[in-house]
């Protein structure tokens, strides 16, 4: 992929996210399945029988739900079961433009801090203003030229 439709597919990405990060839903404290099923007057016996499955298995599930280890199977079953779809997304904190902007910062900061280091040993300092115009500069660079390096660890 180039880097324009990268971008662009960045782009369509955090258009289709923003509403979901401009909301923030939050997760009742009993976990989803409990909280419709309730809602919907149903009993553990009856969102039983719609699965296939022994009541046991409801209060086994709605309780994995709210420590996490629930298997997005089972999730996906419960949900057909209450009449309800499973919606499954991560959701950046931020613009996707400005967590790679944020990551190639990072990464130049930490290259900067290293080279400067050397220089200064070699009697060679730079100004701040001379740091701060190569940040910048190397920044663009990683966001055009060395994305693929971006993440490498450092």
């Amino acid at each position: 992929m180039s880097d324009s439709q990268a971008k662009l597919a960045r782009k369509s990405l955090d258009k289709k996210l923003n509403p979901l990060r401009d909301e923030r839903i939050v997760t009742p404290p009993r976990g989803w399945t409990k909280a419709i099923r309730e809602s919907l007057g149903m009993t553990t016996r009856q969102l039983a029988a719609r699965m296939n499955v022994a009541p046991s298995r409801v209060s086994a599930i709605e309780k994995a739900e709210t420590t996490g280890a629930i298997t997005m199977k089972t999730l996906r079953d419960t949900a057909a079961a209450l009449d309800c779809e499973l919606v499954y997304a991560f959701v950046p904190t931020k613009p996707l433009d400005e967590l790679l902007h944020d990551q190639a910062a990072r990464k130049v900061r930490n290259e900067l801090v290293h080279l400067n280091h050397t220089m200064r040993l070699e009697n060679q300092a730079v100004t701040p203003d001379d740091l701060n115009d190569e940040e910048r500069r190397l920044i663009g660079v990683y966001l055009t030229t060395l994305n693929r390096r971006l993440w490498d660890s450092e």
